[in-house]
């Protein structure tokens, strides 16, 4: 048999890229997500991670008189409060990062492994951050919504008119709408319905649909249980009597307002550890600060005949 000389005349492909060097992205994490809510929170700084919530025990024990041309007497009056005040702890999220030594050293180049590990890690607590403040059972949005303040869906897909409801709801300078993206998804097929398609608005660089003006904000974070999921309606600010972000300022670490991170040595086996922690705290000012759209289906569809002229 004659032996078939090899055909190439040039070096291929495969064996060239042995000496090439690959350009390497730093890990992409798929659970990173914009976190709307944390940018929209006005933030408040808090001492001793303590925020003593004050409110006025009954206005309409206030007495006041319009002044009358005649010389009756004047109503006395003062403002009671509510005794004792609510007091909101900052809740802590923290974990400890492991990194071997030898991996820091020998295979940080072109991209440091610390510091990869730190924001990947820093990234997921900051997610648990966001799911905290909607859903936390003794501070979060979901558990601090008010009882009258609560309604339920007119026919279980969210309609113009339950958004119409919730505004009626938090009419003094209502901020924004928050809820799952399908049930933003699912908003929007109810207005198509109806010939109404909502306008967009642009906020961080980014588009977002609107009703009457006020924009939809979304997080995953919003549950989602048998097909159904939430919409809230937020109010925030401390002057606007809303919803405010609490956190503790001058962390030792700190790295961003909330956040610390505290080198914590290394052991014996050449592991460095470091320290995460996130502080934070949510508190809504007034009950008509926030209002909740309960039993929102997100799995109806219409189904459009075709029909023309």
């Amino acid at each position: 048999m004659v032996d078939i000389p090899d055909a190439r005349q040039a070096l291929g492909d495969n064996a060239a890229r042995q000496l090439a060097n690959a350009t390497k992205t730093v890990p992409q994490l798929s659970a990173i997500t914009p976190r709307w809510l944390v940018h929209l929170l006005q933030w408040v700084p808090v001492e001793a991670g303590i925020y003593r919530l004050n409110k006025v025990k009954n206005a309409n024990d206030i007495r006041v008189a319009c002044k009358q041309r005649d010389e009756s007497e004047l109503p006395q009056t003062f403002v009671d409060y509510d005794d004792p005040a609510r007091e909101y702890f900052l809740n802590a999220v923290t974990t400890i990062l492991d990194v071997h030594t030898r991996v820091s050293d020998l295979y940080s180049r072109p991209h440091d492994q610390i510091r990869e590990q730190l924001r990947l890690t820093i990234e997921i607590i900051k997610e648990r951050q966001e799911d905290q403040l909607i859903n936390n059972s003794e501070y979060g949005l979901l558990a601090s919504a008010d009882a009258a303040q609560r309604i339920s869906t007119l026919s279980g897909a969210p309609t113009p008119d339950d958004f119409d409801e919730l505004i009626a709801r938090v009419w003094k300078e209502p901020g924004f709408f928050l809820t799952h993206p399908l049930g933003i998804a699912a908003f929007g097929r109810e207005c198509t319905r109806r010939g109404v398609p909502p306008p967009t608005v642009n906020l961080f660089g980014s588009p977002f649909i609107t009703w009457r003006g006020i924009p939809l904000i979304p997080s995953d974070k919003v549950p989602i249980v048998d097909g159904k999921t939430k919409v809230l309606l937020i109010r925030t600010g401390e002057k606007r009597q809303g919803v405010v972000g609490l956190f503790q300022p001058g962390l030792v670490g700190e790295q961003s307002p909330c956040l610390s991170v505290r080198f914590m040595g290394i052991n014996r086996n050449a592991i460095s550890s470091y320290l995460i922690s996130l502080y934070c705290s949510l508190a809504v000012l007034t009950e008509d600060a926030l209002a909740v759209l309960d039993n929102v289906e997100i799995d109806k569809y219409h189904d459009y005949k075709d029909a023309y002229r």
